[in-house]
């Protein structure tokens, strides 16, 4: 079995000892207790070994990590290809749409002008009609 030391969680390990050991002996216990939790194996004082299945389920946790951090840079570098390419496509469009607004107001602009001689055809129907 492979141990190995994790020295941020020593003073976890420090301060966890069982409340039933801090209590002098000679004080009755009122209810029974259930049996203290079996301790692992003390390495060396201040020390925190971890086992081999504990070591395998950290590996597996940051083989998912590291896959997920390749799988959203992936994604990320998709966006931003994609970012690029919508805006080399609104580029490409941008004269077309101001071509077409130009036309949009040259249209209108000859609308208004026959509705104009329109109406002057009209006032002057209406007056040989007197």
């Amino acid at each position: 079995m492979s141990e190995f030391v994790w020295d941020a969680q020593v003073a976890e390990a420090s301060h966890s000892e069982p409340e039933s050991q801090s209590q002098p002996e000679t004080q009755p216990d009122p209810e029974p207790q259930s049996e203290p939790e079996p301790q692992p194996p003390a390495a060396e004082p201040g020390n925190l070994t971890l086992s081999a299945s504990d070591f395998s389920a950290l590996e597996a946790r940051i083989l998912r990590a590291v896959e997920t951090v390749r799988r959203e840079r992936q994604a990320r570098a998709a966006a931003e290809e994609r970012a690029a390419r919508l805006e080399a496509q609104l580029q490409e469009q941008s004269p077309v749409v101001e071509q077409l607004e130009k036309d949009l107001h040259a249209l209108r602009a000859e609308r208004d002008h026959v509705r104009e001689r329109i109406e002057r055809l009209l006032a002057q129907l209406d007056a040989l009609e007197l």
